[in-house]
Order: C-alpha cells, then sequence, then structure tokens
C-alpha cells in the first residue's frame, strides 16, 4: 500500500498539470508583447526564464509552470488592460499543441492543430500543451505518412526530439545502436525522393553536446587528422555487436549507420554530432549555438527547400546533383520481362576520366605525361577561374580620381546563375586535332586568343587574373564562344582557330534541375527574411540593409544554400586528401560519375564571361561615344571598374549607392544587359563603400579593394 505521504505526492503532481490560472491563447499573447513594444529576451529576464521559453508560450509548443505560470498570467493581464483586442482575428490564425490521447508509452508529441479566433467565446482554459503519452502525431495533408514528423530531429541530452513544426518526441535510446533502432522503428522521420528514380532520403538526428554524452560519445574528437573515432572504441563496438555498420569513413562528425538493405528496403540512419563541428561556421554560421528547437526549425526548413543535409554544404551540393539526375532507373527487358537497371536520360550514369589538360596536377592522366616536378604551362592545362583583377592605378582618370566613393556591387550566386540553361558533357572526352569551334559543343580548345585587343582599364575575359594572354591557351566553350561574340560584335580582326579540342559529343543542360531547385530556395529564403523581387531598387537596397537581423536562424539557411552552391560545383573537382596519398595515385572521388573538373570548368568559365559581359554592356551604356569598331577601347566617360573578385566588381562613384554609380534610364529602369539591382540569382546586391582613396591605396599596395570593400574584414571569393 502506497504511504499517505506518496499519495499526496501523486496529487499534488496532478494538481500541477491542471493550469491554475487561465491565459490568452498564443496568438493573444505575442499581440499583447508587440503592442507593449518589449521583446522576448526583456520578458524572459522579469520572468527569471529563457527567451526560447517566451518564444514557445508565444508559439503555442509549450506552456509556462508554476512558479513562472502566475507572473506570466499576471504580465498579460496587465497588458491587456492597458492594449485592449482590436477584434477578432481570422479563424486558424494561431496554432496550439494539444494532447495526443492513444500513443504508445515510448513515445510522446505535441501535435499542432488550428485553434479558435484570439477572442473565442468563454473558456475554462486554454488547451495545455505537454508531453504526454498518445499516438505519434498525424501526418500533415499531402504529406508522406512515413515521414510524418519531418526530415530529421535533434536530440538534446534529456531525450527530447525536436522536430519539424515545433513537434517534440520523447527518445528513450541510451546507446547509439538503440538510438538508430528506435529511429527506424518509431521516429517517423526522412524525406521522400526527389526525382522518381531516385532514393529517398534516410533520417538524419542531430545530436547535441548534452546528448552526445547521454550516447557515451566523446565531447571533443582526439583525432583531429582523420575526424573520426577510434576502431577500438566502445560505441564503435556496440554498433558492431549490434550488427549495425559505418561507411568507410567512419564514425565522425556526420557518421551513417546502415543495414545492407534487405528486399529493395533500406536501413539506414544518419548522424550530426553538434561538438564535433558538423556545422561547419563557414557555411552554417552560429546555427551549431541555437536552442534544440529553434536548430530543428533551421535545419529543416534547409532540408525542406535543399536537401537532407548529409554531410558538409559542399557534399549537399554535390548529392543534390545527382538527387535530382539519378544515374539509373528501373526499365523491362522486352526480352526476359524483367526490371533491369538503366540509365537515365540526361544523367551522368558512369565515371571517366578527364582530358589531359582537365586534370588537376596530382591525377594518373597529367603523372603520365609530365615529371613530377614539372609546371604545367597555360598550353598544357586549363586554367578555368575566377576573377581575381585590379586595374593599374596609373591608368585611373583624372575625373574618377574626382569620384569621392567606390562602391562594390556583388552577383547573387553566381555561379549558379552560370549553370542555368549550360550545355555540359555527358562522356567521356574525344581528342581532335585543327577542330572547327562548335559553340554547341562541350569540351576543351587549344586556342590562341592573344590578339583580341582589350582596353586596359579592364580585364581580359580569357584569363583568372584579366592580363592578356600571350599564347596558345587552354579554353572552355563558354570562354572560346565569348571571344566569338566579341570578334562579330565590334568586327575584330581576329579569327578563332582552334589547334586542338577535347570534345563530349553527347551533351545536354545537366545542372538545370540544380539551378531551378536551388534557385527556388535562395529566393525561399530570402522572402523568409524581407527580400523580394517585387521590391524597388531603392526598396530593395533598404531591405537588403539589414535583412539577416530580423532572423538569424533563416540567416544561416541562406548562407548554407550558398555555400552548397558554391562548394557543390567545387566538388566536381575535389582533390586527394589524406596524408598516405601519393600523386599519381587514384583516389576514391575518382570512381563517381560526378568527378568532372569539365563541368566545373565549364560553370566558372560562364560565370567570368557573364560578368565581363556585363561590365563592356556598361561601359557602352556610359560612355557619349558611339561603340567601338575593331577594338575594344572605350571613351574616357565611359564607366569602368578598378577591381574584380569572382562576382564583385569595384567602381569610382559620385556618390555611396549603387543607385548612384549603376545606369538607369529616364524610366527608372536598368539599361539594357548590365547590372541590375534584385534578388534573383544573377542579379547584384550593394556589397560595400568605401572612400576612393582607400581603394586607390590598395591598388598602389597590389591589394583588391573587392575583397575588403564590406569593411568587416570579411573575404569572399565567390557566392
Amino acid at each position: 500500500m502506497p504511504t499517505e505521504d506518496e499519495l499526496f505526492g501523486a496529487v499534488d503532481a496532478l494538481l500541477e498539470r491542471v493550469p491554475a490560472e487561465e491565459l490568452p491563447p498564443p496568438v493573444e499573447r505575442r499581440r499583447l508583447r508587440e503592442a507593449a513594444g518589449l521583446s522576448q529576451s526583456q520578458i524572459a529576464t522579469a520572468l527569471g526564464t529563457r527567451r526560447e521559453a517566451v518564444g514557445g508560450w508565444e508559439a503555442g509548443r509549450s506552456e509556462p509552470r508554476p512558479p513562472h505560470r502566475a507572473a506570466y498570467a499576471r504580465l498579460l493581464e496587465g497588458l491587456a488592460q492597458r492594449f485592449p483586442d482590436p477584434g477578432p482575428t481570422a479563424p486558424g490564425a494561431e496554432t496550439v499543441p494539444v494532447e495526443s490521447s492513444t500513443e504508445p508509452a515510448a513515445t510522446t508529441v505535441a501535435e499542432n492543430r488550428p485553434t479558435a479566433p484570439s477572442r473565442p467565446a468563454p473558456v475554462s482554459r486554454p488547451p495545455a500543451a505537454r508531453k504526454a503519452a498518445g499516438a505519434p502525431a498525424p501526418a500533415p495533408a499531402g504529406a508522406d505518412p512515413r515521414f510524418a514528423h519531418g526530415p530529421l530531429g535533434v536530440l538534446d541530452g534529456d531525450g527530447s526530439l525536436y522536430c519539424a513544426g515545433g513537434l517534440v518526441v520523447e527518445c528513450p535510446a541510451s546507446s547509439v545502436p538503440e538510438l538508430v533502432e528506435w529511429t527506424l522503428a518509431e521516429a517517423r522521420l526522412g524525406a521522400a525522393r526527389l526525382h522518381k528514380s531516385g532514393r529517398d532520403s534516410d533520417p538524419l538526428i542531430v545530436v547535441t553536446a548534452a546528448a552526445a554524452i547521454r550516447l557515451g560519445l566523446p565531447e571533443r574528437l582526439a583525432d583531429r587528422r582523420s575526424m573520426r573515432l577510434p576502431e577500438d572504441h566502445k560505441v564503435v563496438r556496440q554498433i558492431a555487436r549490434a550488427k549495425w555498420q559505418l561507411t568507410r569513413r567512419g564514425f565522425g562528425p556526420w557518421a551513417r549507420i546502415y543495414r545492407p538493405a534487405q528486399n529493395g528496403g533500406r536501413q539506414c540512419v544518419q548522424l550530426a554530432v553538434l561538438p564535433w563541428d558538423a556545422l561547419d561556421a563557414r557555411a552554417w554560421g552560429g546555427a551549431a549555438d541555437l536552442p534544440p528547437a529553434e536548430l530543428a526549425r533551421v535545419l529543416t526548413a534547409y532540408a525542406l527547400r535543399v536537401l537532407t543535409p548529409r554531410g558538409s554544404a559542399a557534399v549537399a551540393g554535390l548529392e543534390l546533383m545527382t538527387a535530382l539526375r539519378p544515374p539509373t532507373r528501373a526499365v523491362k527487358d522486352e526480352a526476359t520481362g524483367t526490371w533491369v537497371s538503366g540509365p537515365v536520360p540526361g544523367s551522368l550514369v558512369a565515371a571517366v576520366d578527364p582530358a589531359p589538360p582537365e586534370a588537376p596536377d596530382e591525377h594518373p592522366v597529367v603523372a603520365a605525361l609530365f615529371p613530377r616536378a614539372h609546371e604545367r604551362t597555360a598550353a598544357e592545362v586549363l586554367d578555368e577561374e575566377a576573377f581575381d583583377w585590379i586595374r593599374d592605378s596609373e591608368l585611373l582618370t583624372d575625373a574618377e580620381c574626382a569620384k569621392p566613393f567606390a562602391v562594390g556591387v556583388d552577383v547573387n550566386t553566381a555561379f549558379l546563375a552560370a549553370a542555368n540553361r549550360l550545355m555540359v558533357g555527358l562522356s567521356g572526352p574525344e581528342h581532335v586535332k585543327s577542330p572547327r569551334f562548335d559553340k554547341s559543343v562541350p569540351g576543351s580548345w587549344l586556342v590562341d586568343l592573344s590578339a583580341i585587343e582589350i582596353d586596359p582599364r579592364l580585364p581580359s575575359p580569357f584569363t583568372p587574373h584579366g592580363r592578356r594572354p600571350d599564347g596558345p591557351a587552354w579554353y572552355a566553350t563558354p570562354t572560346v564562344a565569348y571571344a566569338q561574340e566579341l570578334i562579330d560584335t565590334f568586327a575584330l580582326p581576329v579569327e578563332v582557330r582552334p589547334v586542338e579540342a577535347y570534345v563530349r559529343r553527347e551533351a545536354g543542360p545537366y545542372l538545370d534541375p540544380w539551378y531551378k531547385h536551388l534557385s527556388e530556395a535562395y529566393k525561399a529564403t530570402m522572402a523568409d527574411l524581407g527580400v523580394t523581387p517585387a521590391l524597388s531598387p531603392p526598396a530593395f537596397l533598404d531591405a537588403m540593409a539589414g535583412h539577416k537581423d530580423g532572423d538569424p536562424g533563416m540567416a544561416a539557411v541562406l548562407s548554407a544554400i550558398k555555400a552548397t552552391v558554391k562548394g557543390g560545383i567545387g566538388k566536381l573537382r575535389e582533390r586527394p586528401q589524406g596524408i598516405g596519398y601519393r600523386p599519381g595515385e587514384r583516389w576514391p572521388a575518382l570512381e563517381r560519375p560526378t568527378w568532372r573538373p569539365d563541368i566545373r570548368a565549364a560553370v566558372i568559365s560562364a560565370a567570368r564571361v557573364n560578368m565581363h559581359r556585363k561590365l563592356l554592356k556598361t561601359a557602352l551604356a556610359t560612355q557619349s561615344g558611339p561603340a567601338p569598331t575593331g577594338s575594344l577601347v572605350f571613351g574616357q566617360d565611359a564607366l569602368l571598374p578598378v577591381a574584380l573578385l569572382s562576382d564583385c566588381v569595384v567602381y569610382p562613384a559620385a556618390g555611396p549607392s549603387p543607385l548612384d554609380v549603376l545606369p538607369y534610364d529616364a524610366a527608372g529602369k536598368p539599361a539594357p544587359g548590365t547590372f541590375r539591382l534584385g534578388v534573383s540569382p544573377g542579379m547584384v546586391k550593394h556589397e560595400g563603400t568605401q572612400p576612393l582613396f582607400w581603394a586607390v591605396e590598395l591598388l598602389e599596395q597590389q591589394h583588391n579593394p573587392a575583397r575588403h570593400i564590406k569593411g568587416d574584414g570579411a573575404t569572399d571569393d565567390g557566392e
């Protein structure tokens, strides 16, 4: 029989679950705070709690408990007297968590459902939000019921798993094998495939520092070189004893734990260990330091808009290419009537070796041609890289020096914009001698473009450093096509005549789905930050001035999306890693169909010539005389840059705003073909403004002003 004290304790615990003070619905709590001009942090400080707790009360994800509840009720009552409700809102404008009723004891959830208007008919008390036994929350309308709780969860030290939409699930696991088993059996996490011939995304569990301790993981990886647990670590042994396997990269910041597929069903869970720097600050900013619920919101937004993270942002960028264009599909063999694996049209199906000029120095095809110490020349290696150019300070005109400002503008996701409608090779290279150039054929071309003379105040579009080439060199198709465009447009007395080429006969816009997917993700995230395509140029500049301040979580998503673009393109030519590698040996990345340095070169080439084309259009739109013929030399009044760094260009300006420098017509529209302010990929934003004398001093010291135009010490080599 229980004692009297035990019975009283049980009754007291029961009474604690019954709200003693009536609180208004969550939407009204937020309205009252905002009407009073108070922040969540101010209320949290007054009540002796965390800002995240106040945010949860206002979002309906949780309810205050004693002793905070009474004080919070008193505050809201006082605010309601000062700021009466102006009227009811539309039904369904706010959601509050309610308790589910028939759930296995191992899982507890908080479920979101619509509530009534902010001032409903009198009720005894609003629904309480708490973790309680009951059935898992039903999937949203149209959602895959297998993944009802979203693509991922953030596991904290008390066993709370924070999922999409503010959902909190109780996870009973106390070891990694238990966590994997429970995730696959009960968590209902994952994401549906992006292509009908692809595969679903495996569930991701993000492990906080407290959760890592709970699971027996060390706070810090001792092996900082290989960044993985040793094979004899107890957690690795636990995984092996439970008949689970780790991938070749072992148990590191991103660990994939699986069993071989049976009957076509995958058994795989991905772990991201936060204290081991799974979320690189260079891509994710301060996301790793966010509270679990907020981090779940941030990572879920990225997963739904881009892809469930499977490693670094660069890894996600490359994996997204394959997810959108998988290499194979099921096709029916008409002879046997069975289903077999066949290629997906337009995809990269098999790994192919690059042409010698396309290969990095470490590649076996280079080692077979050149001694190890040989430094390849422009006639031996394809060098398609982003601009890093400065103008000779002696070429600044008096009119330019009289301008007080240096204004930098930056192309939004320049590499992504360059991938749009870009034809790339889908097959291996074919060597051709004395070919006729065809801009529709992807490839690498050995051609002499040194006879094309460019105004010395502009960079050459054919080299990353902007200096005029001095003889034959290898170029990707977009660069040679641009040379032909300049010859035709300005009647230059030059002919494009390649000496040899490596062409790819099978071609297609492989990156188009990638471009569209990431473009929509970028624009949706910018809209969350208050920057939309409908804004006028002045309104756009105002919105951009503080767009990262309002929602740090979405700012982290934006940073990760840009890193996904840049890193994904970089991964197309992943270099060998590890101290044991020797030049001339093959490395694992070479066995991927997506190890394609020629595609990387084509994207960077397209981005560079896109930038140069806008530079020319801007010069033509601002000079008073006619367009040049027979040479590319512009008038003294033409607007020309002083520095370029990848997607950032710096101009001398009469005022501090891009509106003071970029050419607009009388109707307020940008001159055709020039830089255009806006949020879409390929449009530009304000990068920064500094005094012109500051930029001139850097030029004289051979430093690039575009690298420092932000004025915050940040450097950005693209995207």
